[in-house]
């Protein structure tokens, strides 16, 4: 598959590339793509600290006073939530949300992602280098290229930093080197655009 390479502002750049049908031509499938995204999810979510309860402080089982004749409460030990040091009471619980996932569903997954965005969304250009590294003259090319409101840009090694610096403080921009290309964040953006750099690294992740 052959792409045009574009500039940031969305002219013309230098000739085409070609795109390894391998990892951009895949016929994308929706149940493979939700497992991918769902793993991602849950493994992002944050486990809470749990808090010790009644059963789980080290505090006397002893009963502290008499049935009857103290002028308090019957309680049956120290341990129970009323008391300081006792144990809390509905505390929260530990979860695991830790799913797991076979590689190569994960990779299948990511080339699908990629494969769906070369369909439609998908912007390749030359670099990111920019001759005025300021937000403002780059919202005015990103205005020109007419990206969408939503656009995940992927570098090479690592991201362009006069790029990654202009682009911070825009909304809708963001980011990534080509190591943390991921499925949910390719999905989630209207437009992907990758770099040479980027292409080359992605498919020799492939490839290796």
């Amino acid at each position: 598959m052959k792409v045009k390479v574009l500039k940031i502002d969305g002219s013309a750049g230098k000739g085409e590339i070609e795109l390894n049908d391998a990892v951009f031509g895949v016929e994308p499938r929706a149940d493979i793509l939700h497992r991918v995204v769902t793993w991602q999810l849950e493994n992002r979510r944050g486990i809470a600290r749990a808090t010790r309860e009644r059963s789980d402080v080290a505090r006397t089982g002893k009963k502290f006073g008499n049935q009857k004749g103290g002028g308090t409460a019957r309680h049956g030990d120290r341990a129970a939530p009323i008391f300081i040091g006792g144990g809390k009471a509905h505390g929260a619980r530990r979860r695991e949300f830790d799913i797991s996932l076979n590689k190569k569903v994960r990779a299948l997954g990511l080339r699908m992602a990629l494969s769906a965005k070369a369909k439609d969304g998908l912007i390749v250009v030359d670099s990111l280098e920019l001759k005025d590294a300021k937000t403002k003259a780059l919202v005015g090319q990103l205005a020109k290229a007419g990206w969408g409101k939503k656009v995940l840009v992927i570098d090479g090694e690592a991201v362009d930093a006069g790029f990654a610096r202009a682009a911070g403080n825009i909304v809708g921009i963001n980011v990534l080197p080509a190591v943390g290309a991921n499925v949910y964040d390719i999905l989630k953006h209207d437009t992907l655009v990758l770099t040479r750099a980027a292409v080359e690294k992605l498919e020799a992740r492939f490839n290796g």
